[in-house]
């Protein structure tokens, strides 16, 4: 027999170029979200800023030998920033769901449930209604008018979970109600948009079959079983990995598990993200690590690895299209479109749960982030030939926008809702001692 041949390493330039795109990204994510702090933005805003620049939308335009050089059209070469920007999103995801509160979620079921019936149905019908409606030239190489139509309600009636979790890190509001009740409608929305995807996608492919149908719903459920029938495993792996006064085997533990859930949903179809924000809130509940040996990892990813991802996120971006008037007349309708589904569904559904309108107000904000979620799903309709290059830059457009609008609407808001004794409480049991004296924001 024939021993395989080994696989070569990687090419010296290649680890040159990976290297230094790592380091010029990760570098002016840090320098503009430094900017954006001091204007009162979020660090998530420059960010998402640093791949727009380095993209094809500024430095391409600028200085093409230099961009082309920097970041080749080597689709092998950018699946390494990918890779990097994927570990990122799915370890903030994580960390995310373990800050979820479920008492509070299960308290205000009913809140929960209007906010994001809401803020799904409303947008999803604007969505399609624009699809419907939209000039001939939008609608991709696919030319199913129906499916673009639904395509778009879809893409309007999602959320950015990782886009809201890290602006709501930024901003010091992960432990406010508000908060963890978009959050838990995030992940509402999120999970029915990603059913949703399935369905439209598989229209656009093979046609609506009810086994499609079935088959999403039959995954997402044999998630929530596997979740529940975890649990006494989760809490006797971290009653192990917890009896070391080092941090190392608990932060291992912690990324560990939420790589293979995120691993399992991905198999079953489903969003890894998805997989790897339930494990976060299993983790949380059952596991109950401590915070100060997590608190080392946390810093990690929201110092390093998700900036790297909002900056890989922002270079997929080319908002040169736009220069176009029909393009970007339509752009400014479905904006306003998406803007104002979200906004209505979500202030509706507070409002209808009797909460204040201040609280409405920045549930409306939170849920209108679309960010790289959006974009993910506009390229997948790209790829299926749903949407053209047109409406993709629009859809990211709407993603981009609705991300910035987030930070300034919920900072205004936020000023005016009462700062509670239980969210001091769910404060505290969050964060490590060293950090637990530190100034709110708000």
């Amino acid at each position: 027999m024939l021993a395989a041949a080994p696989v070569p390493p990687m090419s010296a330039h290649s680890l040159m170029l990976f290297l230094l795109q790592l380091g010029l990204l990760l570098l002016l994510a840090l320098v503009l979200g430094k900017l954006a702090g001091l204007c009162k933005m979020p660090a998530v805003v420059g960010e998402l800023c640093a791949g727009v620049i380095l993209g094809p939308s500024l430095l391409t335009q600028i200085a093409p030998g230099f961009s082309h050089w920097l970041l080749p059209a080597d689709s092998e070469q950018f699946h390494l920033l990918d890779g990097v920007g994927q570990l990122g999103v799915l370890l903030l995801v994580g960390v995310t769901g373990a800050h979820l509160d479920l008492a509070l979620v299960r308290k205000r079921v009913g809140t929960v449930t209007k906010i994001s019936a809401f803020g799904l149905v409303i947008p999803l019908g604007f969505g399609v209604a624009a699809g419907l409606l939209l000039p001939a030239m939008l609608v991709g190489e696919n030319n199913n008018r129906t499916v673009f139509a639904l395509f778009l309600g879809v893409a309007m009636c999602v959320s950015a979970i990782p886009v809201i979790a890290k602006t709501l890190f930024d901003m010091n509001l992960l432990h406010r109600n508000v908060g963890q009740l978009t959050l838990a409608a995030g992940m509402v929305d999120d999970v029915f948009g990603w059913f949703m995807l399935s369905v439209v996608s598989a229209m656009a492919t093979t046609g609506l079959r009810t086994s499609n149908v079935l088959l999403s719903i039959a995954c997402i459920a044999g998630v929530v079983l596997v979740a529940a029938l975890s649990r006494p495993l989760v809490r006797r792996i971290f009653k192990l990995a917890g009896r070391t006064a080092a941090p190392g085997p608990t932060i291992a533990t912690f990324v560990v598990l939420i790589l293979l859930a995120a691993a399992g949903t991905h198999a079953l179809a489903l969003e890894a993200v998805f997989g790897a924000f339930v494990c976060g809130i299993l983790i949380n509940r059952y596991g109950k690590p401590d915070p100060a040996k997590l608190a080392p990892l946390r810093t990690f990813v929201l110092g390093v690895l998700a900036p790297i991802f909002f900056a890989t996120a922002g270079l997929r971006m080319d908002l040169t299209a736009l220069a176009e008037p029909p393009v970007l007349l339509a752009g400014l309708a479905v904006l306003a479109i998406a803007v104002l589904g979200k906004f209505a569904g979500a202030y509706l559904g507070a409002r209808t749960s009797r909460l204040t309108r201040w609280e409405a107000l920045a549930l409306g904000a939170g849920m209108n982030a679309r960010g790289v979620i959006e974009v993910i799903v506009a390229m997948v309709g790209l790829r299926l030939g749903v949407l053209n290059t047109e409406m993709y830059t629009i859809i990211v457009l709407v993603a981009v926008v609705t991300s910035l609008m987030a930070p300034p609407i919920l900072r205004v808001a936020m000023k005016r809702v009462e700062y509670t004794a239980e969210e001091e409480i769910r404060r505290n049991a969050n964060l490590p001692p060293a950090l637990d004296g530190r100034v709110r924001d708000n």
